[in-house]
C-alpha cells in the first residue's frame, strides 16, 4: 500500500481495467440523462423501450426484454406502464394467437421524440468534445467490445 492515501499499489491497475472505466461510464451516463429525461416525462428504462420499438415496431415483450437486456417479467411492468400512458399498444400477432407485438401510438412516437432530442443533444455533445475521429473510434471500439464479450468463457473458479 502507499502510505499517503491507503490505496493499494495495484489500485491503478484495477481502476483502469476497461471493466471499470466502461462501469464508470455508464454510471456517469445514467446520472447525467436521468434529470432531463425525466423533465420530459420519460426515465432511461421507458426510453430504452420506446426507442426499440421505434426503431423495430412489432416487437413482443420477450424479443423487447432481450434487446433492453432485462427479463420478460422486468418490461412487463414498464410495458404496461406505457401502455397505460397510451404511448403503446398491443397487437395480436398475426401467426401466434396467445402473441401480442408492441407498437408505438402517436403520443408514443411524439413522448419519444421528445425524449430522443434530450439524447441526440447528449451524444452531438459528447461527438463536439471528443471529436469526430475519437468519437468513431470509440463506436467502434465499443461495438468491438461487445462483439468479443459473447465469446468469453468464464474460468472455473473454486
Amino acid at each position: 500500500m502507499t502510505e499517503e492515501a491507503g490505496v493499494p499499489d495495484d489500485a491503478a491497475e484495477v481502476l483502469g481495467r476497461a471493466l471499470t472505466l466502461l462501469r464508470r461510464a455508464d454510471l456517469a451516463l445514467q446520472s447525467t440523462k436521468e434529470p432531463p429525461l425525466r423533465k420530459v416525462g420519460v426515465s432511461g428504462s421507458l426510453y430504452a423501450i420506446l426507442g426499440n420499438l421505434h426503431v423495430t415496431p412489432g416487437l413482443t415483450g420477450a424479443e423487447l426484454a432481450r434487446l433492453v437486456g432485462v427479463t420478460p417479467q422486468a418490461v412487463g411492468p414498464l410495458v404496461s406502464k406505457l401502455v397505460d400512458r397510451g404511448w403503446v399498444e398491443r397487437r395480436s400477432h398475426p401467426r401466434h394467437a396467445n402473441v401480442q407485438e408492441l407498437h408505438l401510438t402517436a403520443v408514443g412516437q411524439r413522448e419519444y421524440g421528445g425524449a430522443d432530442q434530450v439524447m441526440v443533444h447528449l451524444d452531438r455533445h459528447m461527438r463536439d468534445s471528443l471529436g469526430e475521429d475519437r468519437y468513431q473510434d470509440l463506436c467502434g471500439l465499443l461495438d468491438d467490445f461487445t462483439k468479443h464479450l459473447r465469446t468469453w468463457s468464464a474460468p472455473d473458479v473454486g
